[in-house]
């Protein structure tokens, strides 16, 4: 292979990388649901807690999208009142640290 078609075919890559990523993270609700999450299960009801200034349409749409994108896993219970927890994936663990250091842009924001 020569190098402009090597280029192009890594172009190409990181092309569909940030799509994925951007499909991952756009959403004012998102990575808000990410760190919500991160280590632990949580049940629906304690998300829409943490994160009062969502309506609850929108919440269920966004962890609709992010189990669809594999972010993160819902698991059902077969129990009587039904019982339902979300929480990361693998992957979703991965989005993390990442989301963990982009904090410290809202931290220089934050100084006088």
């Amino acid at each position: 292979m020569n190098k402009q078609l090597i280029s192009q075919k890594n172009a190409d890559v990181t092309q569909l990388a940030l799509k994925k990523t951007l499909d991952i993270i756009c959403g004012k609700w998102r990575l808000y649901i990410i760190y919500q999450l991160g280590t632990e299960s949580r049940r629906y009801g304690e998300l829409r807690r943490m994160i009062p200034e969502v309506s609850e349409k929108v919440l269920i749409q966004e962890l609709k999208a992010l189990v669809s994108l594999g972010v993160i896993e819902k698991r059902s219970f077969n129990e009587v009142p039904p019982r339902v927890e979300y929480s990361l994936t693998v992957k979703g663990h991965k989005v993390l640290p990442t989301l963990l250091k982009l904090t410290s842009i809202g931290e220089t924001f934050l100084e006088p």
